[in-house]
């Protein structure tokens, strides 16, 4: 491949939802001037709309490649560290080097506290759209150049019950039941008739067979949530998600050596450097990657990290349009430690309405998009939604 990168554009892509991500606005919680909720759960601010940031990258012979990264948040803090920092250094760059073009970016800014956040979410969408065009040069579905497929589909689990009531969050978990879903996850950011109740109730509705998960949403310190899960343990859940703040490292490790139920997190861990510090300690059963902050390059490395310590892969999914998830799917093929890949019912069917895709989830399991690529590019909807950001 010859052709260098000759055009990055950027595009927020913000799609209105009737019901904000999480479910029905709880008690003391108000949409802001600016659109976004703060969850009392967790004191945590997020939008009232579905969102994401969208780059297409196009060569010197006018091939073109998509990727998309987290945006949920003051989207044009993302867009312009990719308009004004990262696309001059990545003009005129070849995608084959697209691994060492992450770890270039990453070092723009590393000294100046940039190891996370919305830098390395820039940097993902690039990471994404480079790994694209790569694989769209070769005429090969993506897996295909990121190893060994292990897996014909990605098994997953449910995540989030977004009613208003801890009856309909009941009611609700039982007719997916009905349609032959098995595993669980419940948002207890907005459990507002307790943790503890909802897990009974849910354990006591679907049975001793269902596989149940809980996110408590970094909520607790190490002592809360240790004494949280003892009164939950009963209930088996098969792991409990993020209980501390995530920099509290020796906090979570504290907590992993003493809990009774597994541990899971990783979501907010963008680098193998964040993930290596954290495994170090053996402080989760189950690492959680989120494609729309790790690009594929971070995401492959972490699961490595995560390999080479006997830890299962359960790879995290977020609000997005759909393009960062088809990434995710198609490095979990490739991943002999891959347990589930989560499934956010009330975003994924909206996300494919707006991709040009056959990628699906049924029967429990996700469909891989097929084609070059991702398998997945901007539909004739995705434009009603989309704004360049020049």
């Amino acid at each position: 491949m010859n052709a260098h990168v000759a055009k990055v554009e950027t595009f927020i892509v913000t799609v209105p939802r009737d019901t904000p991500y999480l479910g029905p606005l709880g008690p003391g919680e108000r949409v802001n001037s600016r659109g976004y909720v703060v969850r009392k759960g967790n004191g945590t601010i997020y939008p009232s709309v579905d969102r994401s940031i969208a780059v297409r990258i196009t060569d010197a012979d006018g091939n073109e490649g998509w990727g998309e990264t987290y945006g949920i948040c003051a989207p044009r803090a993302t867009t312009e560290i990719i308009n004004d920092l990262l696309v001059p250094e990545l003009i005129g760059r070849h995608p084959d080097d697209v691994e060492q073009i992450w770890d270039d970016l990453y070092g723009l800014m590393r000294v100046r506290g940039c190891t996370s956040g919305f830098h390395v979410d820039a940097i993902t969408a690039l990471d994404i759209a480079l790994w694209d065009l790569r694989a769209r040069h070769h005429g090969l579905p993506l897996w295909q150049l990121l190893g060994e497929r292990q897996h014909d589909r990605v098994p997953g689990y449910l995540s989030g019950l977004p009613a208003a009531t801890l009856e309909g969050r009941v009611e609700m978990a039982k007719r997916f039941r009905d349609e032959g879903h098995d595993a669980f996850k419940i948002h207890a950011v907005v459990s507002s008739e307790g943790i503890v109740e909802e897990v009974a109730a849910l354990r006591q509705a679907l049975g001793d067979d269902a596989l149940l998960m809980v996110d408590l949403h970094w909520k607790f310190s190490p002592e809360e949530a240790l004494d949280l899960i003892g009164r939950m343990a009963v209930y088996r859940p098969h792991f409990v998600e993020a209980p501390v703040k995530p920099e509290d490292v020796e906090g979570l490790a504290w907590l992993a050596k003493r809990s009774p139920v597994a541990i899971a997190a990783g979501e907010e861990w963008y680098t193998e450097y964040e993930a290596r510090l954290r495994l170090s300690h053996r402080s989760v059963s189950f690492i959680q990657p989120e494609m729309g902050h790790t690009g594929i390059t971070q995401f492959r490395r972490i699961h490595a990290l995560a390999e080479a310590g006997g830890i299962a892969t359960a790879p995290h999914a977020t609000v997005g349009a759909g393009m960062f998830l088809a990434a995710s799917l198609h490095a979990s093929v490739t991943m002999p430690g891959l347990w589930r890949h989560e499934w956010q019912h009330s975003v994924f069917s909206r996300s494919l309405e707006l991709l040009d895709t056959d990628m699906a989830y049924a029967d429990c399991n996700y469909r891989l998009p097929t084609g070059p690529g991702l398998g997945a590019r901007p539909g004739k909807r995705f434009w009603d939604y989309a704004e360049l950001v020049p």
